[in-house]
């Protein structure tokens, strides 16, 4: 982790670039012993950069990180680790090393982020209240930034729900921001965690946030703007899953109502899908209870463990990915296709454009 964490900490250098040294020189620790030129040749990397990794003095900064991680217990994650968020590796600017402390597991079946402003209205408290308590039933995982309004609602609602949650953090974990939600994020880690890209020493500057909107983004299946602004955090998260091919929504708001206008914009800019009622956002998700017990004992006659433990987990989403089913069960990606190849020549499955499968039809009837 050292090497990796080096060069996550070199100024300028970013983790697209990063990203690419490791590629072309083969390793993190490769990167640091390549010859300047070959380095300036690098697309992307140039003569500048070259020069700032050679001139780099930041490894005596990454082993006091290792060593205050370890006295605090916080987990380090790197991109090319089989353990870091699958959702994360697909975004190209996902950043090459992260922090996480808390108990809650990072590649959970569902992801939901939930942001708005900072100034939250009682319209926007009780949007999210009503949201968090519909997605209860579905053991979702809810992501926030742990800012005060919007944030603070939705980790708190998650927690009285009985979900676990995640604050994603524009500092390092040395310290907390804002204060006044101490008493909160230590209920987290019990019942979730805190999440940062950046080291600790790390202070919440302004220009940090979009940095780590970019996070609550891409860990997230979807993205909800309760209430916000025509310009704020929200809306660049909001952009960013976008970006991502993140589903979006948003709550509407009224007329001429400040903290209502970034929400009305997403929608009449075809940047977020409308949702009217909480209800309305699991049929989006297409979250619906699918087959009923009767029809669950006919399904699970004559199959082995792991066709009946797969075939639970499509029943219980009514469709999902092949590696979403692996993480869901635990099983690997060759044993699961073994497996969802007997339950399709069985008829039990069927197989949809994009490695994705859902019950037969003709159970359901």
């Amino acid at each position: 982790m050292l090497y990796p964490l080096w060069i996550s900490m070199i100024p300028g250098i970013g983790p697209i670039n990063a990203r690419k040294l490791i590629a072309y020189c083969g390793s993190a620790e490769a990167v640091f012993k390549e010859k300047h030129q070959h380095l300036m040749r690098i697309p992307g990397i140039g003569e500048v950069l070259a020069r700032t990794l050679k001139a780099s003095k930041t490894l005596s900064a990454a082993e006091q990180e290792i060593r205050f991680c370890e006295r605090y217990k916080i987990q380090m994650y790197y991109s090319l680790d089989d353990d870091y968020p699958f959702r994360l590796k697909q975004c190209a600017d996902s950043p090459l090393v992260f922090y996480y402390k808390g108990s809650a597991r990072l590649n959970p079946l569902r992801v939901v982020a939930l942001v708005g402003t900072r100034k939250a209205t009682a319209y926007g408290r009780e949007a999210c209240r009503q949201i968090v308590e519909a997605l209860a039933p579905y053991q979702v995982l809810v992501i926030s930034g742990l800012a005060y309004g919007i944030d603070t609602c939705s980790h708190r609602d998650a927690l009285e729900n009985g979900l676990e949650t995640v604050g994603v953090l524009g500092h390092g974990l040395d310290r907390l921001y804002p204060a006044a939600n101490k008493a909160l994020a230590e209920k987290m880690l019990r019942q979730g965690g805190l999440l940062t890209d950046f080291p600790s020493g790390t202070k919440p500057d302004r220009e940090n946030f979009p940095r780590r909107n970019r996070i609550i983004a891409g860990l997230s299946d979807a993205v909800i703007v309760v209430e916000g602004a025509r310009e704020g955090g929200a809306l660049i998260t909001a952009d960013i899953a976008n970006s991502y091919s993140r589903d979006v929504f948003s709550v509407p708001g009224r007329w001429g109502d400040v903290f209502s206008e970034g929400c009305n914009h997403l929608v009449s800019n075809n940047k977020a899908a409308l949702i009217q009622s909480p209800q309305d956002l699991i049929y989006q998700l297409g979250w619906e209870k699918a087959a009923e017990a009767p029809q669950q004992q006919i399904l699970f006659q004559n199959m082995t463990e792991d066709e009946e433990a797969l075939l639970r987990i499509v029943q219980e989403n009514g469709e999902i990915g092949i590696d979403a089913l692996s993480l869901a069960s635990g099983f690997s990606l060759n044993r699961v296709s073994s497996n969802l190849l007997s339950l399709e020549m069985n008829r039990l499955l069927l197989c949809l454009p994009g490695k994705r499968y859902c019950l037969n039809r003709q159970l359901k009837k």
